[in-house]
Formats: structure tokens, C-alpha cells, sequence
């Protein structure tokens, strides 16, 4: 079991570290991420015009940029992702006289927002499939009653950042619209699809009545989202942000670093999809063996899994010992036993543009160094 105390200890490692594949936004200090609030200010904004009060100013440019990315014909800002999907799946609920949600076991408000959606919203999730893959048409088809809405995970980051292929997609928004739902997309790593469809942002937009995008995942942002999609729903989710009490006074520090975000991390994010497949094949090779497995093998973007038969304990002290003593963190995100199969941990892993900089021989060391750590660390058995 992870402490409070490992955690710290496996931050100030990995903030220590000389080389990662990413810097997770978690481990920086509050002068780090004020440093790049005020870097990013001056490239993207008059810093003379006046400040956002209730939207307007910087968030206003920022709504009308992600509008302008994912070719809608608006967006509003929200300073939750959590918030702006709410917002949505109601509004559409209210529009169908539907209450029903399809959704996947594993998306993001079934595991990660305590039961928002029924006890906030007052929807009613139905659960497409609970396997780890992305919904297909025939779990839509074979969904026993009509729903208000369905919502699609672009990836499924439970199930280890996993897509569709682009006609699946296409196929399964269809076979929505053909039962008379809506299709809201929960695009919050959405930013990084566009390399495995092969198609651009709007283009995937297009597929949907609506999208829901983060600006602090991938964009490295301080945090907010935004909703975007036809003008009267944009408008409505205007109405629903200031009941959910998200329409904050002043949020300029999170649009500058959104804005900075679309123009610096967004143009990116290719180089990082293709390299992370360079990595999860060196992994692959030296992690081999039972139990072990780097998933998917090709990653759709540049986030993967990685899965080791080794208790989570062993593996998170493995990984801060090795950003200790070598400089080098290979595993920065915590080890968790999903206790399926039995004996696995697995972690998440991103490969950002620090990344970039890993060969093909720097990935296979590193790992052969973790796994030696590893050996060291079971060796010694719990500690007492």
C-alpha cells in the first residue's frame, strides 16, 4: 500500500530527475508553474487589455480558438471537465426527454466522478460493455431500450488509452443517430487522436453533436475545459455553468496557459504519438515475460499501459529508488493492482517532450536498470 510519505518521496524523485519521458504537472513547484503562467502571458495576449470578469477577454479568445480548432460554431469555457460534461449530457437529456446516458463501465464519469451524473444531474448511466475495448455499433444496436444520449471516451484511458478505428467510429456514432440519441464525445485527450484516425480535428468533431476538450492534460494548462458545439447549446451551457456555480469571477490564468498550450504542446503531439511506439517496443523487448505486457503494443497515442507481476508496492519503491540514485525516472505515474488478473500492477505511461530525447537504447537500459531494482526491492521482502 502507498503512503502519503512514498508519494512525496517519489515527486521530489522524479522532480530531481535528469532525464524523463514526462514531466508530470503534479510534481512541479508553485514557482515553476508560476514562472510559466507569466511565460506564456506575453506571447499570447495583450497584457494591456482588460482582464476577464465573468468570461469575456482572454476566455472569450479562447472559446472562439477552440471553436475555430474542432470547427464548431461555438464554445464555452468551464473550469471542469467534470462540469462541462454534466452540462452537456443534461442538456441533451432535456432536449430528447431522455434520461438515459450509454456509456462505458470504464469511462471517466463512472469511475472517477463519485456518481456525479445520477446524483447531481439526475441521469440514468446505462453501460454499453464493461469489456476493456471501445463501444462498437453492435453494443449500441443491442442496448435494450432507446437513450437520450451516448457518449464515446476518445481514448479510453481505463482500458489504456485505447480507439476505435476511424470507421468503427463512424459506425457507432451512426448506429446513435439512427436510434434517435445524441453523441457527446468525452474528448479531454482528444488533442492526440487525430494521428491513429488519420483525420483531422474537425473532421472527428463532425461525428458528434457535441465535444467536451481539457486544456490541462496534454496542453500542460493550470486547469479548465471547454464544451463545444451548436450555437443554442453553447448558449444553454452558458445558463448551466452559472448554476453549477463555475462561472468564476476571473479564470485568465488558466486560458493563458490553455492559449499557450494550442499554440505550443498541440503541434506536438504527433512527433510524441510516433515516438511513444518507439518506446513501448523497447519496453516491450525487455519487460517481456509472464505476466508483463505493454498495452496497447502499438499505442494509439502517446499514452500507454504497462502491466508487471510484481505487487504495486514493490514497483513504486523500484521506480523512486531508480530516479534516486540514477537520475533517470522510467515509471513517473503511481503502480495500482486492478487485482485482475491477480499479482499485476500496472502504471500509465506518457511520453512527452522530454521523451522525445530517448533512443531506442536509452529505453531497453532503463529498463533493465528498473528491473534490476526491482529484483533488489523484492529481494528485501515488506518492509518491517
Amino acid at each position: 500500500m502507498t503512503t502519503s510519505t512514498d508519494a512525496d518521496r517519489a515527486r521530489r524523485a522524479v522532480r530531481a530527475a535528469t532525464r524523463v519521458l514526462d514531466h508530470p504537472l503534479g510534481s512541479a513547484s508553485l514557482r515553476e508553474r508560476l514562472d510559466e503562467v507569466a511565460a506564456a502571458a506575453g506571447a499570447v495576449a495583450d497584457l494591456d487589455a482588460p482582464v476577464d470578469v465573468y468570461g469575456g477577454g482572454v476566455v472569450a479568445d479562447l472559446e472562439r480558438r477552440v471553436a475555430d480548432l474542432l470547427g464548431t460554431e461555438g464554445a464555452v469555457f468551464f473550469p471542469t471537465g467534470t462540469m462541462a460534461q454534466q452540462v452537456a449530457l443534461r442538456s441533451w437529456a432535456q432536449r430528447s426527454g431522455r434520461r438515459g446516458v450509454a456509456l462505458h463501465a470504464l469511462s471517466h464519469p463512472q469511475v472517477h466522478e463519485a456518481d456525479a451524473l445520477v446524483r447531481v444531474a439526475g441521469l440514468e448511466p446505462v453501460h454499453v460493455t464493461t469489456a476493456p475495448r471501445p463501444i462498437s455499433a453492435a453494443d449500441v444496436r443491442a442496448l435494450p431500450e432507446p437513450v437520450g444520449t451516448l457518449m464515446i471516451e476518445l481514448p479510453l484511458r481505463d482500458a489504456g488509452f485505447v480507439l476505435p478505428e476511424w470507421e468503427e467510429l463512424v459506425e457507432v456514432t451512426a448506429a446513435a443517430h439512427d436510434s434517435g440519441a445524441h453523441v457527446h464525445l468525452d474528448g479531454a485527450r482528444l488533442w492526440e487522436c487525430t494521428t491513429h484516425f488519420g483525420r483531422s480535428l474537425p473532421e472527428i468533431a463532425a461525428l458528434a453533436d457535441s465535444v467536451y476538450v481539457s486544456f490541462y492534460k496534454s496542453l500542460r494548462g493550470l486547469s479548465g475545459a471547454a464544451l463545444a458545439g451548436p450555437a443554442d447549446l453553447v448558449e444553454q451551457a452558458r445558463l448551466w455553468r452559472h448554476r453549477y456555480g463555475g462561472n468564476v469571477f476571473q479564470q485568465f490564468p488558466a486560458a493563458l496557459t490553455a492559449l499557450d498550450g494550442l499554440d505550443r504542446e498541440l503541434p506536438r503531439l504527433p512527433s510524441q504519438v510516433a515516438h511513444a511506439r518507439l518506446v513501448a517496443q523497447a519496453l516491450a523487448q525487455e519487460l517481456s515475460g509472464p505476466g508483463a505486457a505493454v498495452h496497447p503494443a502499438v499505442p494509439h497515442t502517446h499514452q500507454f499501459q504497462v502491466w508487471l507481476p510484481h505487487p504495486a508496492a514493490v514497483l513504486g519503491e523500484a521506480a523512486t529508488r531508480q530516479a534516486e540514485q540514477t537520475g533517470t525516472a522510467l515509471f513517473t505515474r503511481p503502480w495500482r493492482e486492478p487485482g485482475l488478473p491477480p499479482g499485476t500492477a500496472c502504471t500509465e505511461v506518457t511520453v512527452a517532450g522530454p521523451g522525445l530525447a530517448w533512443s531506442e537504447q536509452d529505453v531497453r537500459a532503463a529498463a533493465r536498470e528498473f528491473l534490476a531494482l526491482v529484483a533488489t526491492v523484492a529481494a528485501e521482502g515488506p518492509p518491517a
